[in-house]
């Protein structure tokens, strides 16, 4: 590594420059050898860093390092670690590669810390808001099987493939949301503007109005009163459903709900349980013990129903229970193939390779369901908007035929 010094030499005569050495001590040595004393010395690295650390870190909304930008990163370095490129040059060359500043960053902290002789599972571990504790123990494995490319590989596949399922969910998902966004606006801006004036016509022709009427008119008449109360309930509703599943007691009820809704609870079992197999497939498959593979699996599943459910299962394993029969007692959340799998997997001693296949099946489902969600939820979102509008329609324009049609002529 390339040392920048700053030294005089028995004269007083200053001189800088930079010299390679494998150490700071060795670098030391070079300098006395040559007749001169060091006033300064440190590694090139370190000043890169300091540079990228002085700058002025601009904060802006949504900003982050997606999965998307860690799968790509750890799949560019599996490539140059296999190509016998060092780990702490890799790291630094990718970091030099990254659009993404704030990712950018945490490159270089991790290099200079690789280089500095900190274990890449710690010096990752600094960052767990970006690399998870799936990610930090997969290192671990690396650094004890040595094959560390390979096991990158494995990282980059399974974000990648988490990255694939999440796209597609927001996409299925856009129209239906950008829909219902637009007929919400319609409907505060006829209950606001069009209706008060249709209601003034109404009341003056004396007729009797139907109850639709009646019922729209008492909805209008509160969002053009009272429409801090409707405001201060839109966000008061949007704070809750952003920050009480956030809460312990929030996140509980809310995984627990999910997974028993018609139509998406059966996917959303299909997704987790693809999830925690996919993640203990690899796990295992990296060296790690069942108990440790499954107490990290726990919190990567993103449902406190399932977490919950493999940490009472890692505990009963830990004391010598057969996992496929733990599994296999809480059949509300796991389903028979994947127990049937698991035990198949435990008597042929390729637990991993069962789980794969497990794996498999359940993304096929999945990948089904996302691809079908546009056609399943388009009937029953056309079917909803047209109650909505007949509705409207009725209550509007019904006591209007009424007053057209009792005018003398």
């Amino acid at each position: 590594m390339k040392y920048l010094y700053q030294a005089k030499d028995i004269k007083g005569v200053s001189s800088s420059g930079a010299i390679e050495a494998t150490s700071r001590e060795a670098a030391l040595e070079v300098l006395n050898n040559n007749g001169l004393f060091p006033i300064e010395i440190k590694e090139e690295q370190d000043e890169k860093n300091k540079d990228v650390l002085n700058k002025k870190i601009s904060i802006k909304l949504f900003s982050g390092t997606s999965m998307k930008d860690v799968a790509m990163f750890s799949r560019q370095l599996a490539i140059m670690i296999d190509s016998n490129v060092p780990p702490a040059e890799a790291i630094d060359a990718l970091g030099d590669q990254t659009k993404n500043q704030d990712f950018k960053e945490k490159i270089y902290i991790i290099a200079n810390d690789v280089r500095g002789g900190t274990q890449l599972s710690r010096a990752f571990g600094k960052f767990p808001e970006v690399f998870s504790s799936f990610y930090i123990n997969m290192m671990k494995s690396a650094e004890v099987s040595g094959n560390l490319p390979n096991i990158l590989d494995k990282v980059a596949d399974h974000l990648e493939s988490e990255y694939a399922i999440r796209s597609k969910m927001i996409g299925a998902a856009t129209y239906p949301m950008v829909v219902m966004i637009i007929f919400i606006l319609i409907f505060v801006v006829l209950m606001i503007f069009v209706v008060p004036g249709l209601v003034k016509v109404l009341i003056e022709s004396g007729q009797e109005l139907p109850i639709a009427t009646k019922i729209i008119i008492v909805i209008s008449d509160f969002f053009v009163n009272f429409w801090y109360v409707v405001m201060g309930g839109i966000l008061g509703i949007v704070a809750f459903l952003i920050y009480y599943p956030k809460t312990r007691q929030g996140k509980d009820i809310f995984d627990t709900i999910a997974i028993k809704i018609p139509i998406f609870g059966p996917f959303l079992k299909n997704l987790f349980q693809a999830r925690f197999a996919e993640n203990f497939s690899t796990l295992i498959s990296a060296g790690l013990p069942i108990n440790e593979a499954l107490e990290v699996v726990a919190d990567l599943i993103g449902n406190n129903v399932y977490r919950d459910t493999i940490i009472k299962a890692k505990n009963r394993v830990v004391k010598g229970e057969s996992i496929s029969i733990v599994l296999g007692q809480y059949n509300e959340v796991v389903s028979p193939l994947f127990v049937q799998m698991v035990s198949v997997g435990e008597k042929t001693g390729k637990l991993d390779s069962s789980l794969t296949n497990v794996v498999r099946f359940y993304k096929r489902e999945t990948d089904i369901f996302v691809n079908s969600l546009s056609s399943i939820i388009e009937p029953i979102l056309i079917i909803g908007l047209a109650l909505m509008v007949g509705f409207l329609v009725a209550a509007v324009l019904l006591p209007i035929y009424q007053v057209s049609t009792t005018v003398p002529m």
